[in-house]
C-alpha cells in the first residue's frame, strides 16, 4: 500500500475513536428510565455496546486488529448515536410545540 494512503486509513481510525468514546460517554450520562421511555434497550446493554465499541476502535488502532474489527466497532457506535440518542434527547426534553 503506498505511504499516503497509509496514513490516510491511519488518520481516518484514530478519528473513529472519539466517536466511541463520545458515544460511550452520552450513553453513561444519560437517565436509565430514559430509555424505557424511548423504548430502546436498557442503559447497561448500551454501556456494554458503546464501551465494547469504543474499546474496540481504540484496539484497531493501537494493536493493528484486521478493518473487519473496527467497521463492527464504528457501526455499533454510529447506530447508537443516530438512533437512540436523538430518541433519548426527545424524551429528556419533553414535547416541542
Amino acid at each position: 500500500m503506498p505511504l499516503l494512503a497509509s496514513w490516510i486509513l491511519l488518520f481516518i481510525f484514530w478519528a473513529s475513536v472519539p466517536v466511541g468514546v463520545f458515544a460511550f460517554v452520552h450513553a453513561l450520562l444519560q437517565r436509565p428510565d430514559a430509555y424505557a421511555a424511548a423504548d430502546r434497550r436498557t442503559k447497561p446493554f448500551w454501556l456494554g455496546v458503546t464501551g465494547a465499541a469504543a474499546a474496540g476502535l481504540l484496539l484497531v488502532v493501537m494493536a493493528g486488529l484486521p478493518w473487519l474489527f473496527w467497521m463492527a466497532a464504528l457501526v455499533a457506535a454510529l447506530v447508537y448515536i443516530v438512533d437512540v440518542r436523538p430518541k433519548l434527547i426527545e424524551v429528556q426534553r419533553g414535547q416541542r410545540w
